[in-house]
């Protein structure tokens, strides 16, 4: 049994093991439609019980096709329909009556702290659907789409990131690191990566390339990410963080300065920080992307409960 819960807590090589085997279940499923069942069936028999304190739609409806595609079986729950909610039931008993129901748990919280208690509690593997310093399931898809895409290890590319620093740019930062892949953030200089994040990129003997100047950021890069600038529980003065953010947003012009052949990318749901023209061009794979979030995820599952092959 192993806990998915932060990029830089897993190992390189097993990273690169989930990519792997998602390689190859995508490649097997080209004549398959999203509800027909892989034959192996590794998941067969498993419940896995998803719960949600925060709005989904990619997360939910990704890992309700790799579970079902796996053999396997899911129900959702929202966490204010517990007890651990609104009954006062404690964490800990919660957990342990998830374990007697159910093989697997995935969590997506505002609370770092939660999903580290339900790691302690838990005899079950636990998944991090999103949480504010994480989106590990996300991160890891999106280096699977980029080497799809580049037909190239992401290590020999150059990977640039336009936007606020948040749990999608933490998780880069961790496979940055990982994959030994050079990345460049381009942000206002107040929304850059705190100093316990660059410490630990310094502790792993690698380096991040901050730039104030986003055309600096982007030059010759082979891929560019970006996120929603304001996200939907930002707790911070939004009107302030849209206008210091006005200069960053990724256009034409923007991309030009990247490589010809660049490609876009966006976790979504997508606001003003990229144009329409960008956003539904021939260099965006955001669709490619959330696709592919099925394949990585049913590997990520796999790998928690010791079936990869």
């Amino acid at each position: 049994m192993k806990n998915f819960i932060n990029l830089k807590d897993i190992p390189a090589k097993d990273l690169r093991k989930i990519l792997n085997d998602a390689k190859r279940r995508k490649n097997k499923r080209k004549k398959l439609s999203n509800v027909d069942v892989d034959k192996d069936q590794p998941l067969k028999g498993k419940l896995i019980i998803q719960m949600y304190e925060k709005q989904s739609s990619r997360t939910r409806l990704s890992f309700h096709l790799s579970i079902s595609q796996l053999g396997g079986s899911s129900i959702t729950i929202k966490a204010n329909e517990l007890h651990l909610g609104k009954g006062a039931e404690s964490l800990a008993d919660t957990a342990k009556i998830l374990s007697t129901y159910g093989d697997g748990f995935m969590l997506r919280t505002d609370s770092d702290k939660k999903i580290e208690d339900f790691s302690k509690n838990l005899e079950i593997p636990i998944v991090n659907l999103l949480s504010p310093s994480s989106h590990p399931c996300q991160v890891l898809s999106d280096v699977f789409t980029i080497e799809e895409i580049k037909k190239k290890p992401i290590s020999n590319l150059n990977i640039c990131w336009i936007g606020d620093c948040n749990n999608v740019l933490n998780s880069l930062i961790a496979t940055s690191v990982k994959f030994k892949f050079n990345l460049n953030i381009g942000c206002p200089k107040n929304y850059r990566p705190p100093k316990f994040v660059n410490d630990w990129v310094k502790k792993n003997k690698r380096k991040i390339n901050i730039f104030n100047d986003p055309k600096k950021a982007v030059k010759n890069a082979d891929v560019i990410f970006s996120d929603k600038v304001v996200s939907l529980n930002d707790k911070v003065n939004k009107a302030k963080k849209i206008k210091d953010f006005k200069n960053y947003r990724i256009n034409s012009s923007l991309m030009k300065n990247a490589k010809k052949d660049a490609i876009f990318l966006h976790c979504l749901p997508r606001g003003n920080e990229v144009s329409e023209n960008v956003f539904l061009g021939k260099q965006s794979k955001v669709w490619q992307q959330a696709l592919n979030r099925v394949h990585v995820q049913k590997s990520i599952l796999l790998y928690c409960f010791g079936r990869l092959r």
